[in-house]
């Protein structure tokens, strides 16, 4: 067995989405432009090392994304225009979260048995008395982008019930004026999508996700805001400026 081979067999994948995957990423990457014939049929098959309806099979996964397009007896070209599929940027400051998902309207699924609480890690603060658990998707151009699991204290969630049901939680929860917030983190890990998942957001099974656990806590140290934020992963784009701190110890030595 070859090396590639070997590789393709390592995954539960079908062989047919992990080579649209590697296409995909040559376009995103420029590998291939805008306009630009990719590799035949032929081509594609003696590379990836598959059948013919193998390679037929991703390509047209690809026509159907609007990433190529066929001309009959010439060959297959990258589309004209590519949408750029990074655009979710994950804030890394209260502010920029605020701002980024304020406009959000999630749309709630009903939950059969929700869990009572939710799951904390050390440093998340203390659990509340009580939550009220939701589950939503959220749209972007009508296209699902995020399942939310999310558990709200619920002396939070009373003082605006409309608001919480109809929102997105968070700019609710922070244009409360007698709700003091002490703390608020996120964490991300890297995931795959599980049937109900992949279901709620139109991907594949086992697809790529970005999986965010974010935490708000207030003056008391309790979570009153606990929350599972899936994305699809070829969505995401995360953004840090590293110098960020740095400028301002810079600033304050400079003055000093």
């Amino acid at each position: 067995m070859s090396q590639l081979a070997s590789t393709y067999k390592r995954s539960r994948i079908p062989l047919y989405l992990q080579v649209a995957s590697a296409l995909r990423r040559r376009i995103e990457d420029g590998q291939w432009e805008p306009g630009q014939k990719i590799s035949t049929l032929d081509e594609l098959e003696t590379e990836f090392q598959v059948a013919r309806v193998t390679v037929r099979q991703a390509v047209d996964l690809l026509q159907k994304e609007g990433l190529v397009h066929r001309q009959q007896g010439r060959g297959t070209f990258v589309a004209d225009r590519i949408q750029n599929k990074r655009w979710l940027k994950l804030a890394t400051s209260w502010d920029s979260l605020i701002s980024t998902i304020k406009d959000n309207i999630p749309k709630i699924i009903p939950v059969e048995n929700p869990p009572p609480q939710p799951r904390l890690n050390e440093g998340d603060g203390k659990p509340a008395a009580d939550y009220l658990f939701l589950r939503s998707v959220q749209l972007r151009q009508n296209e699902p982008f995020a399942v939310v699991n999310l558990h709200l204290a619920r002396h939070v969630y009373e003082r605006d019930p409309d608001a919480f049901l109809t929102h997105t939680a968070l700019p609710i929860l922070a244009s409360l004026d007698d709700v003091k917030i002490a703390q608020a983190h996120q964490s991300l890990v890297i995931g795959s999508a599980d049937t109900e998942t992949a279901h709620l957001l139109k991907v594949a099974l086992n697809s790529p996700t970005a999986e965010c656990h974010c935490v708000v806590v207030d003056a008391e140290g309790t979570a009153i805001y606990v929350a599972e934020i899936i994305y699809p992963g070829d969505c995401v784009k995360l953004y840090i400026d590293l110098l960020e701190n740095g400028r301002a110890s810079r600033s304050r030595k400079s003055r000093s």
